[in-house]
């Protein structure tokens, strides 16, 4: 699969989009509120003026150099990791798990990436509630995207993209049968939220609670084939 296009350059396309049409409005508040000479409509206007310029840091999209190993499997998202777990996998597809979840604040880069290089076997949705994206329950209930995963060697992983209070839109550009690159970037989500690691229950994991990951850079686990 090539990096989609809307995932290249620095700032992800959405970001771009909705901060162009919040300028221009800016723009056209503050050319309004001069000719009237109306000061509350100036003041909406840098109000607009800033929210454009922190939406455009939301959606940057920074270079990533995975760490080396084939085997090493890389954080599928910036943000700080809020569960690492051993349990059975509710869909079945991995079997016996080990699930890592990291918590995306909205200061958080929220491009997502490839954890290994896999094909992909399965993309389901579910859920249908917007909890807090830091709550245990968020995984289960809240909005979400699963990819399934296995490599060239057999393994099976799962990547699950979680919406959360503020966040309420999943961008995922790969498709079923495509084949990842190891870090490669595939998708995004808007404005805070969760995403959760289902591993082998043999990989060797590597974070903890409460530390701190990057996206395609941070080396999560390792597994063993």
């Amino acid at each position: 699969m090539e990096t989609p296009g809307a995932l290249r350059g620095p700032i992800a396309r959405p970001g771009w989009l909705l901060s162009a049409a919040t300028a221009l409005a800016a723009f056209s508040l503050s050319i309004a509120g001069t000719g009237l000479g109306v000061v509350s409509l100036r003041y909406v206007s840098w109000l607009l003026y800033a929210f454009a310029a922190a939406n455009l840091a939301f959606f940057r999209n920074p270079k990533r150099v995975p760490p080396p190993g084939e085997r090493v499997v890389v954080s599928p998202a910036d943000g700080r990791v809020v569960e690492v777990t051993e349990l059975e996998d509710p869909d079945g597809f991995v079997g016996k798990a080990r699930r890592v979840a990291i918590f995306l604040s909205v200061l958080d880069v929220h491009t997502n990436r490839a954890p290994l290089a896999a094909k992909v076997c399965a993309i389901r949705r579910k859920g249908s509630e917007f909890l807090a994206a830091f709550r245990a329950e968020a995984s289960a209930r809240n909005v979400q995207l699963r990819m399934d995963l296995e490599t060239p060697a057999g393994a099976r992983l799962a990547v699950v993209q979680i919406t959360g209070l503020i966040a309420r839109r999943i961008q995922c550009y790969a498709r079923e049968g495509d084949a990842l690159e190891r870090g490669q970037l595939y998708g995004l989500i808007c404005y805070g939220s969760r995403v959760e690691l289902y591993l082998p229950a043999t990989a060797d994991v590597r974070v903890r609670v409460g530390e701190r990951v990057r996206g395609g850079a941070s080396a999560i686990a390792e597994v063993r084939t």
